[in-house]
């Protein structure tokens, strides 16, 4: 619980930044990049994490890891202080909080679209546009192949699911005629 309000507070100054220079999907990508470089590299947090390294060793691997990566000052900044304040563990949840905080703040909502087979384009274009349509914002879909869908879509909008999938309604068909 701790560590999500924490997270919140680092990742909702960032859009407040970002939001102010107009920056907010530089900074999304520029994050993306290094947590993903965290993620995939486990000596990397081993070393944020080790209580033999000194502040000064951790702020210079940090400076090197934002130069390689090409992040703008302001990110760069942004990642020394959380080397400064010992935060650097909390990186991946402060990174998934921004992009949650980021959507919000553009109207922008990232459905994930299960189909039992891959979709055309024009098809994903008119699913987005009804899905734009009905929820007022900017539509950034991801699709998803499901085998185990016989046909049809599922949409899932955060914590709402739109079941339109051909193996729900042949269970609802089933129910029906179980029922009489």
């Amino acid at each position: 619980m701790i560590n999500n309000a924490l997270a919140k507070r680092y990742a909702k100054a960032l859009v407040q930044l970002g939001s102010e220079g107009g920056l907010i999907d530089v900074f999304r990508n520029e994050l993306s990049v290094v947590s993903g470089l965290f993620n995939a590299n486990s000596d990397l947090r081993a070393a944020f994490a080790d209580p033999s390294l000194t502040l000064v060793q951790k702020k210079a691997i940090m400076k090197d890891l934002a130069g390689k990566t090409a992040c703008s000052e302001l990110v760069g900044n942004f990642l020394m202080l959380l080397v400064d304040k010992n935060r650097v563990a909390f990186l991946g949840q402060i990174v998934q909080t921004y992009e949650k905080l980021a959507d919000e703040f553009s109207g922008v909502i990232r459905p994930i679209i299960k189909t039992a087979f891959a979709l055309d384009d024009s098809q994903v274009v008119a699913i987005q546009s009804a899905l734009e349509k009905k929820t007022g914002k900017k539509v950034v879909p991801q699709m998803v192949v499901d085998a185990s869908l016989l046909g049809g879509v599922v949409t899932q909008i955060g914590d709402i699911a739109y079941d339109n999938s051909v193996k729900t309604q042949l269970k609802q068909i089933k129910d029906i005629l179980q029922k009489g």
